[in-house]
């Protein structure tokens, strides 16, 4: 009867929420990262400049390779994954400790913003990563503590070297996995390391990595260079308010309240453990502290983003839910409620700052962030009438190209304004500004002499075109500005530059 309690309470969450994250992917436009990860899909390889294929291919194949090319349908792996991966979770609870650890494990993967919006909603590398993540705690749990070493588990082991190697496809921090797996095999049952079921399992997942590294021996090892500037810390000066950023950022991401429940459970776990077995709490450990200890260290250097330590607090998370289980075996804990809350408000708070912009931001902020996932379809609105004008006339080709000198604004340029229009997006510019561009201005054709084209810039976030880009053109004419509004307010203005005649091929990124 309990178990049936906690099963149906368990399908509510899932089905409320999943409802939830649908009308957000509905109401809110893409962010720039999602809308760059929409071109992985829309130029599949082998793997890309900043990040491995496996988010291009959820794209492909939960658009049915975008024959649905909606915001809501570019996102719809992610709303699938955060129900799968919330059912996933409440196993692992149940696994570790009993059912209503799974249920409140299954509560505060919801409340976290990691988990139930970046992963849930965006379509980033994460949407993939967390699914392979959880399910590769799910056969440690099950597997490495076995002393046995019964054939059953030597057969997952090799299942689990397939899930990390396609973890290690969505998004490169997945080889955390395999260090969590090594620390607690070293320290707790070496009797794996006499295994060739395990040699085997490392072997599978290096052998998943061959498309990247195929795309890498053809693209010079430049997917690994890049990542690994990003991390270097060589060259970089010690910067003490960088790791305060990535600090602060974690304590948003991962919710305040779930981010606090979840130190003071591990807290617990060291000094007053009379809650979780002590090799499930060193496993849990072991896949959390070394990527968070690595990333707080490259923060007093480099600067980070808060959401790459992500998974790792999914086992702080199942450590909370343990010691949350074992004190509140009969009444729900108001902390667990005020986390669901926070999150609840903080969702409605941001999607209405985004949408009608509920505090103007413009009265203390230089750039509004919210404003990245605003506008795009306005603009394009706005933008139609003048692309017909301009064919309409013959003042410009009505298949003329928009010229982009960075990936964001160029990828959203991309979806919402040339596509709708029979138009493509190119961009000159470095590679460490342009990025995937660079592949994709060749796939579409390059850049001829006397080609006409479309530049566009905006207020928010303008770039002249005499620093970088007029010097390939002819002319370039005076822009037509195009006011985008929030609530009757102008919140930024869209400038559209007309470049005539190219006189010169601009240098591709890649040579």
């Amino acid at each position: 009867m309990v178990q049936h309690r906690f099963q149906k309470k368990l399908a509510w969450l899932i089905g409320i929420s999943t409802l939830i994250r649908l009308i957000l992917a509905y109401a809110v436009e893409l962010g720039n990262d999602e809308v760059y990860y929409w071109t992985y899909a829309l130029y599949p390889d082998l793997s890309h400049f900043d990040h491995p294929p496996m988010v291009g291919f959820f794209i492909q194949l939960f658009s049915l390779n975008l024959l649905f090319g909606s915001a809501v349908f570019i996102r719809i792996s992610s709303l699938i994954f955060a129900g799968i991966n919330t059912w996933i979770f409440f196993q692992i609870g149940k696994q570790i400790k009993n059912e209503i650890s799974g249920w409140y494990a299954a509560l505060l993967y919801t409340a976290s913003f990691y988990t139930s919006i970046i992963a849930g909603v965006f379509i980033l590398p994460d949407t993939p990563q967390v699914f392979f993540w959880l399910l590769s705690m799910y056969l440690m749990l099950d597997i490495l503590p076995d002393k046995d070493l019964v054939s059953s588990s030597k057969r997952k082991m090799l299942v689990l070297g397939i899930v990390i190697g396609l973890g290690m496809l969505s998004k490169y921090t997945s080889v955390f996995l395999w260090a969590g797996a090594g620390l607690y095999i070293l320290f707790y049952n070496r009797l794996w390391l006499k295994t060739y079921q395990f040699y085997l399992s490392v072997l599978l997942s290096v052998v998943l990595l061959l498309p990247i590294v195929i795309w890498n021996l053809q693209n010079d090892f430049i997917s690994f260079t890049f990542q690994g500037e990003r991390a270097n810390i060589f060259s970089a000066a010690f910067r003490f308010d960088f790791l305060m950023v990535e600090l602060f950022g974690e304590f948003l991401y991962n919710n305040p309240i779930v981010f606090a429940l979840a130190w003071l459970a591990v807290w617990k776990g060291f000094f007053r453990n009379d809650f979780i077995e002590k090799k499930r709490f060193a496993l849990l450990l072991f896949l959390s502290l070394p990527l968070i200890l690595t990333f707080l260290f490259v923060a007093l250097f480099r600067h980070t983003l808060p959401h790459w330590t992500g998974p790792a607090y999914l086992s702080l998370m199942l450590i909370a839910a343990v010691y949350m289980g074992v004190r509140f075996q009969t009444k729900m804990p108001i902390a667990i409620k005020s986390a669901l809350i926070l999150i609840a408000v903080f969702v409605g708070l941001g999607v209405g700052q985004i949408n009608f912009g509920i505090v103007n931001t413009q009265k203390f902020l230089a750039n509004d962030p919210t404003l990245d996932m605003f506008g795009w379809k306005q603009l394009n609105r706005k933008i139609k009438p003048l692309f017909k004008k301009d064919s309409a006339e013959g003042s410009m080709p009505k298949n003329a190209p928009i010229i982009s000198w960075r990936w964001f604004p160029a990828a959203h340029l991309d979806l919402y304004v040339a596509k709708p229009n029979g138009k493509v997006v190119k961009a000159i510019g470095s590679l460490e500004r342009i990025h995937k561009y660079a592949w994709m201005n060749k796939q579409r054709g390059g850049f001829t002499l006397g080609m006409d084209a479309y530049f566009i810039t905006f207020s928010n976030d303008y770039e002249d075109p005499s620093k970088n880009i007029s010097k390939y053109f002819e002319t370039v004419q005076e822009p037509d500005t195009i006011a985008i509004e929030r609530s009757g307010i102008i919140v930024k203005e869209a400038y559209i530059y007309r470049l005539k005649n190219l006189i010169e091929i601009p240098t591709n990124a890649l040579d």
